[in-house]
């Protein structure tokens, strides 16, 4: 059908979520956020492009459960709501997808302004300064990093002595997160959707 001169065609930059929200990618409002999107959407995207073995991809639902309890091992009076910030931390790749670093980096600083605007909005809708404190961002970005080692080592295919290069192994004093981390093995979806689901309601209840 041809489109008249008086017509326009625009583009689309909102995401209709199942529970019937329509996310603004560009402007994102805390209304349209809903803690069963962000699981649902979590646990089908794959950590490591899909390059991890087993049956099942890692997912991201499955690393932030991860980051999680290696925040509360390494800082056992972490305030509940720190943990709740460390389980949210990758909270936009349900709508945005898990790129891998070295794409964020060529992709460039629009991506990472829409990731932070989307994840502040994330943090507003669970009742989370949308900025977190120096200290605690700081605190997940070392459980986050730890995670990623294991991740790599575990299951993605690196060698120790690689991955140390990009990631965060623990530190000799923190050698228990190898035992209580250190067998990782991927869910299959609805498994780690629940977990999260679960997760989430403990820290909130």
């Amino acid at each position: 059908m041809a489109v008249s001169d008086k017509q326009t065609i625009t583009g689309r930059a909102w995401q209709r979520m199942l529970s019937g929200r329509r996310l603004d990618l560009l402007n994102p409002s805390p209304l349209d956020i809903e803690i069963e999107d962000i699981a649902h959407g979590l646990a089908r995207v794959a950590r490591w492009n899909g390059q991890t073995i087993g049956n099942h991809a890692l997912s991201v639902a499955q690393h932030c459960l991860l980051v999680e309890r290696i925040a509360g091992s390494i800082e056992p009076d972490l305030d509940r709501d720190w943990r709740l910030a460390a389980l949210l931390h990758d909270g936009p790749e349900y709508v945005m997808g898990d790129l891998i670093s070295p794409f964020k980096s060529a992709i460039g600083l629009d991506y990472k302004t829409l990731e932070v605007r989307l994840l502040e909005a994330i943090h507003i809708r669970f009742g989370l300064p949308p900025n977190l404190p120096e200290d605690v961002a700081s605190a997940i970005k070392r459980s986050d990093k730890i995670a990623a080692y294991l991740e790599a080592t575990r299951l993605a295919g690196f060698a120790e002595r690689e991955a140390r290069k990009f990631f965060t192994a623990p530190r000799k004093n923190q050698s228990h997160l190898l035992e209580e981390f250190g067998a990782l093995e991927a869910d299959p979806a609805p498994r780690a959707q629940a977990q999260y689901l679960e997760r989430y309601a403990e820290l909130t209840t």
